[in-house]
Protein backbone atom coordinates (compact mmCIF):
# COMPACT_ATOMS: atom_id res chain seq x y z
CA UNK A 1 0.00 0.00 0.00
CA UNK A 2 1.40 3.28 -1.02
CA UNK A 3 2.12 6.03 1.31
CA UNK A 4 -0.48 8.10 0.13
CA UNK A 5 -3.20 5.35 0.54
CA UNK A 6 -2.66 5.08 3.86
CA UNK A 7 -2.45 8.60 4.14
CA UNK A 8 -6.31 8.82 3.16
CA UNK A 9 -7.23 6.18 4.96
CA UNK A 10 -5.36 7.54 8.49
CA UNK A 11 -7.58 10.72 7.62
CA UNK A 12 -10.73 9.15 8.06
CA UNK A 13 -10.08 7.48 10.35
CA UNK A 14 -8.76 10.39 12.35
CA UNK A 15 -12.19 12.08 11.51
CA UNK A 16 -13.93 9.30 12.35
CA UNK A 17 -15.91 10.16 8.96
CA UNK A 18 -15.84 8.64 5.35
CA UNK A 19 -14.94 12.11 4.15
CA UNK A 20 -14.79 10.95 0.03
CA UNK A 21 -17.66 8.54 0.76
CA UNK A 22 -15.97 5.93 -0.78
CA UNK A 23 -17.12 2.31 -0.16
CA UNK A 24 -13.78 0.65 1.21
CA UNK A 25 -12.74 3.70 3.81
CA UNK A 26 -12.16 1.83 7.16
CA UNK A 27 -14.57 3.95 8.81
CA UNK A 28 -17.47 1.66 6.98
CA UNK A 29 -16.04 -0.81 9.65
CA UNK A 30 -15.34 0.84 12.64
CA UNK A 31 -16.64 4.16 13.52
CA UNK A 32 -14.04 4.78 16.23
CA UNK A 33 -10.66 6.36 15.56
CA UNK A 34 -7.27 5.05 15.02
CA UNK A 35 -4.16 3.48 17.98
CA UNK A 36 -4.96 2.01 21.02
CA UNK A 37 -7.41 4.53 22.54
CA UNK A 38 -9.26 4.94 19.69
CA UNK A 39 -12.28 2.77 21.62
CA UNK A 40 -12.71 5.06 24.56
CA UNK A 41 -15.55 7.49 24.20
CA UNK A 42 -14.92 10.67 22.46
CA UNK A 43 -15.49 13.76 24.61
CA UNK A 44 -17.08 16.52 24.09
CA UNK A 45 -14.60 18.69 21.48
CA UNK A 46 -13.68 22.24 22.73
CA UNK A 47 -14.33 25.52 20.20
CA UNK A 48 -10.79 25.22 19.00
CA UNK A 49 -11.35 21.25 18.85
CA UNK A 50 -14.50 21.75 16.22
CA UNK A 51 -12.53 24.61 14.45
CA UNK A 52 -8.88 22.78 13.94
CA UNK A 53 -11.03 19.62 13.40
CA UNK A 54 -13.16 21.38 10.64
CA UNK A 55 -9.43 22.66 9.33
CA UNK A 56 -8.18 19.30 9.36
CA UNK A 57 -11.43 18.08 7.62
CA UNK A 58 -11.12 20.41 4.84
CA UNK A 59 -7.52 20.13 4.24
CA UNK A 60 -7.49 16.26 4.15
CA UNK A 61 -10.65 16.39 1.64
CA UNK A 62 -8.22 17.97 -0.95
CA UNK A 63 -5.59 15.47 -0.75
CA UNK A 64 -4.13 16.52 2.48
CA UNK A 65 -2.77 19.90 1.36
CA UNK A 66 0.33 20.95 3.71
CA UNK A 67 -0.67 23.81 6.04
CA UNK A 68 1.69 26.45 3.79
CA UNK A 69 -0.61 25.70 0.83
CA UNK A 70 -3.67 25.63 2.70
CA UNK A 71 -3.21 28.94 4.88
CA UNK A 72 -2.35 30.71 1.77
CA UNK A 73 -4.91 29.67 0.00
CA UNK A 74 -7.12 30.77 3.29
CA UNK A 75 -5.30 34.15 2.40
CA UNK A 76 -6.47 34.90 -0.85
CA UNK A 77 -10.30 34.03 0.27
CA UNK A 78 -9.89 37.00 2.75
CA UNK A 79 -8.93 39.16 0.69
CA UNK A 80 -11.52 38.39 -2.03
CA UNK A 81 -14.84 40.42 -1.07
CA UNK A 82 -17.43 38.56 -0.19
CA UNK A 83 -17.88 35.60 2.89
CA UNK A 84 -14.80 34.24 3.24
CA UNK A 85 -15.75 30.35 4.06
CA UNK A 86 -17.72 30.76 0.89
CA UNK A 87 -14.43 32.07 -1.03
CA UNK A 88 -12.61 29.47 0.18
CA UNK A 89 -14.83 26.48 -0.86
CA UNK A 90 -15.14 28.32 -4.36
CA UNK A 91 -10.62 28.41 -4.65
CA UNK A 92 -10.13 25.04 -3.32
CA UNK A 93 -12.54 24.02 -6.19
CA UNK A 94 -10.95 25.58 -8.70
CA UNK A 95 -7.78 23.55 -8.13
CA UNK A 96 -6.90 21.61 -11.37
CA UNK A 97 -6.75 18.42 -9.26
CA UNK A 98 -10.17 18.96 -7.81
CA UNK A 99 -11.79 19.64 -11.48
CA UNK A 100 -10.05 16.46 -13.24
CA UNK A 101 -11.33 14.51 -9.71
CA UNK A 102 -15.03 16.43 -10.14
CA UNK A 103 -14.85 15.05 -13.56
CA UNK A 104 -14.62 11.82 -12.94
CA UNK A 105 -11.75 11.31 -14.61
CA UNK A 106 -9.79 9.50 -11.78
CA UNK A 107 -11.55 7.93 -8.51
CA UNK A 108 -9.82 9.81 -5.89
CA UNK A 109 -8.66 13.39 -5.32
CA UNK A 110 -4.94 11.72 -4.58
CA UNK A 111 -4.93 9.73 -7.73
CA UNK A 112 -6.19 13.36 -9.74
CA UNK A 113 -2.65 15.03 -8.15
CA UNK A 114 -0.31 12.00 -9.62
CA UNK A 115 -2.44 12.68 -12.56
CA UNK A 116 -2.06 16.04 -13.36
CA UNK A 117 1.76 15.66 -12.08
CA UNK A 118 2.45 13.32 -14.72
CA UNK A 119 1.39 15.37 -17.17
CA UNK A 120 -1.87 13.71 -18.44
CA UNK A 121 -4.24 16.99 -18.35
CA UNK A 122 -4.36 19.49 -20.84
CA UNK A 123 -6.29 23.16 -20.29
CA UNK A 124 -7.37 24.63 -23.49
CA UNK A 125 -5.28 22.54 -25.28
CA UNK A 126 -2.09 22.97 -23.08
CA UNK A 127 -0.35 20.58 -20.90
CA UNK A 128 -0.42 21.90 -17.52
CA UNK A 129 1.36 19.30 -14.83
CA UNK A 130 0.93 21.74 -11.80
CA UNK A 131 -2.31 20.26 -9.20
CA UNK A 132 -2.97 23.60 -7.98
CA UNK A 133 -2.87 25.37 -11.26
CA UNK A 134 -6.39 27.08 -10.86
CA UNK A 135 -8.84 26.80 -13.62
CA UNK A 136 -11.01 29.90 -15.02
CA UNK A 137 -14.88 29.77 -15.89
CA UNK A 138 -14.46 28.63 -19.48
CA UNK A 139 -11.34 26.61 -18.78
CA UNK A 140 -11.20 23.32 -21.19
CA UNK A 141 -10.18 20.52 -19.17
CA UNK A 142 -9.07 17.30 -20.92
CA UNK A 143 -6.99 13.75 -20.93
CA UNK A 144 -4.09 13.69 -23.43
CA UNK A 145 -5.15 11.46 -26.16
CA UNK A 146 -2.43 8.98 -25.18
CA UNK A 147 -3.51 8.79 -21.45
CA UNK A 148 -7.07 7.88 -22.50
CA UNK A 149 -7.28 4.62 -22.48
CA UNK A 150 -5.62 4.36 -19.36
CA UNK A 151 -7.18 1.60 -17.06
CA UNK A 152 -7.87 4.08 -14.26
CA UNK A 153 -9.35 6.31 -16.56
CA UNK A 154 -11.76 4.03 -18.11
CA UNK A 155 -12.72 3.04 -14.74
CA UNK A 156 -13.14 6.35 -12.70
CA UNK A 157 -15.31 7.52 -15.45
CA UNK A 158 -18.33 4.47 -14.39
CA UNK A 159 -17.76 5.02 -10.50
CA UNK A 160 -21.05 4.70 -9.31
CA UNK A 161 -20.94 6.39 -6.11
CA UNK A 162 -20.66 9.66 -6.90
CA UNK A 163 -21.80 12.18 -10.27
CA UNK A 164 -20.46 14.90 -11.64
CA UNK A 165 -21.56 18.14 -9.91
CA UNK A 166 -23.46 21.04 -12.69
CA UNK A 167 -20.99 23.68 -12.23
CA UNK A 168 -18.68 21.08 -14.17
CA UNK A 169 -20.01 20.17 -17.81
CA UNK A 170 -18.10 16.37 -18.34
CA UNK A 171 -18.29 14.60 -21.24
CA UNK A 172 -16.85 10.94 -20.66
CA UNK A 173 -16.68 9.77 -24.52
CA UNK A 174 -14.17 12.01 -25.16
CA UNK A 175 -12.61 12.84 -21.84
CA UNK A 176 -13.02 16.43 -21.87
CA UNK A 177 -14.61 19.25 -19.02
CA UNK A 178 -15.71 22.67 -19.17
CA UNK A 179 -15.17 24.20 -15.65
CA UNK A 180 -18.87 26.13 -15.82
CA UNK A 181 -18.65 28.44 -12.81
CA UNK A 182 -17.36 28.64 -9.56
CA UNK A 183 -19.30 26.87 -6.40
CA UNK A 184 -20.49 28.02 -3.42
CA UNK A 185 -20.69 25.36 -0.22
CA UNK A 186 -24.32 24.25 -1.40
CA UNK A 187 -23.21 23.23 -4.78
CA UNK A 188 -20.09 21.03 -3.78
CA UNK A 189 -20.98 17.52 -3.16
CA UNK A 190 -19.36 16.71 -0.28
CA UNK A 191 -20.21 13.23 1.37
CA UNK A 192 -19.94 14.57 4.77
CA UNK A 193 -20.14 18.12 6.42
CA UNK A 194 -17.75 20.86 5.49
CA UNK A 195 -17.57 23.81 8.13
CA UNK A 196 -15.72 26.84 6.41
CA UNK A 197 -16.89 29.04 8.71
CA UNK A 198 -15.35 26.97 11.64
CA UNK A 199 -11.74 27.42 9.43
CA UNK A 200 -12.26 31.16 9.09
CA UNK A 201 -12.62 31.26 13.37
CA UNK A 202 -10.07 28.61 13.48
CA UNK A 203 -7.54 31.47 11.46
CA UNK A 204 -9.25 34.24 13.45
CA UNK A 205 -8.49 33.12 16.38
CA UNK A 206 -5.16 31.50 16.18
Amino acid sequence: MTKRTTAKYKIDRRMGENIWGRAKSPVNRREYGPGQHGQRRKGKLSDFGLQLRAKQKLKGYYGDLTEKQFRRIFGEAERVKGDTGENLIGLLERRLDAVVYRAKFVPTVFAARQFVNHGHVLVNGKKVNIPSYRVKEGDVIEVRDKSKQMAAVLEATQLPERDVPDYVEADHSKLTATFVRTPGLSDVPYPVMMEPNLVVEYYANN
